[in-house]
């Protein structure tokens, strides 16, 4: 809220607080829009200034907040500034074939992360930032790998080279998305048994560019390679098992499927965390390096406590305690009759959207 003379008033401001006149009788309501008729009649009452909401005072979710904060808006800043320098490293490597130089792009991952305080918060920021038009998908999705891969390195407990690794493996591991056509990427129907076959194909390409664009450490041409193998065996290309998959590729795996459900789809909304966590659960965590994935989620499931949510049944609640052993399913204070609900008593309640 903010005062505002009398004399700055426009049309379409919105007051905060009940507008009264000398014998305290309201003569504006709180919430009401202002026009020519009410700044005529607060200049009859002789009003000088006027109580007036802010941006932040329309703000009614934790995202809507966090969207408005100076912290975003300086993070979003710098990202749009740094977003087309990225793209030309990239774009200069596809097109005209130079080098990628790796110290450029951690360059980058610096100034980028310079304005965030933590991992979570970069988490939150990236989660908020506008989402990318089609052109430039590919591009969005690697630079948010690469600055969420340092995120998940320190809560895995990476030392600081092997967390620079797992940067530079982000950096690049999705390159050989560059030959599938856009078409494809996009199509929000189920793909074909011929499309897949094309999907599928942007491991072996991205892995022959990098190994004939120079020098790269073994470690980020396997998770070009191996970043869609699954420790089951159900992966691609080669449907390798746990024990034969690259341990930096099983990280990439992690971040790639997280990029993914994080960002907006034609058919689908991004998911929230406890729905990216029940994904997760769901697919099993056999699937995927048990030991890093927990690490990761359970950080994100705690960075969820104090959150308003809404449950699919349309009760509404306050997450106050994580569960362990059923992380997408904490223990909530309902709003209607101040009571704890235990979620893993009964799976058929879930988290539909955190506030």
């Amino acid at each position: 809220m903010k005062y505002v003379a009398r004399m700055e008033l426009k049309p379409g401001m919105v007051a905060a607080e009940n507008i009264l006149n000398y014998r305290n009788e309201i003569i504006v309501a709180a919430n009401t829009k202002i026009d020519a008729t009410i700044i005529e009649r607060l200049t009859r009452q002789s009003i000088m200034a006027v109580p007036i909401k802010e941006e932040a005072d329309f703000a009614t979710t934790h995202n809507d907040k966090v969207r408005i904060s100076e912290g975003f808006k300086k993070f979003e800043s710098i990202y749009n500034v740094y977003f087309p320098v990225f793209k030309g490293y990239v774009m200069g490597a596809i097109t005209s074939h130079q080098p990628i130089i790796m110290q450029q792009l951690i360059d980058v991952y610096n100034s980028v992360i310079s304005s965030v305080a933590s991992g979570e918060q970069l988490l939150e920021y990236l989660y908020n930032l506008t989402p990318a038009d089609d052109e430039d998908m590919i591009l969005h999705h690697c630079l948010k790998s690469a600055l969420i891969a340092g995120v998940f390195g320190s809560f895995i407990g990476l030392s600081a080279e092997d967390q620079l690794l797992f940067i530079q493996c982000a950096f690049v591991y999705d390159i050989g998305k560059f030959s599938i056509p856009t078409q494809i990427l996009t199509k929000p129907q189920r793909l074909t048994r011929e499309e897949y076959m094309i999907i599928i194909q942007h491991t072996v390409i991205g892995y022959d560019f990098l190994k004939n664009m120079g020098d790269f450490n073994e470690h980020v041409l396997n998770a070009a390679m191996q970043h869609h193998e699954r420790c089951d065996g159900t992966g691609y290309p080669a449907g390798l098992h746990s024990d034969s998959i690259d341990r930096f590729a099983k990280y990439i795996a992690i971040v790639d499927s997280y990029v993914a459900m994080t960002s907006k789809r034609n058919y689908r909304r991004k998911l929230n965390a406890f729905q990216i966590i029940a994904n997760y659960e769901a697919q099993g965590f056999h699937k995927f390096d048990y030991e890093a994935l927990n690490a990761i989620l359970l950080r994100i499931a705690n960075s969820q406590l104090g959150f308003s949510i809404k449950l699919n049944n349309g009760k509404r609640g306050t997450v106050i305690r994580i569960n362990e052993h059923a992380l997408s399913h904490p223990i909530i204070l309902l709003n209607e009759n101040n009571a704890p609900l235990d979620l893993s008593m009964d799976y058929r309640f879930a988290i539909e959207e955190v506030y």
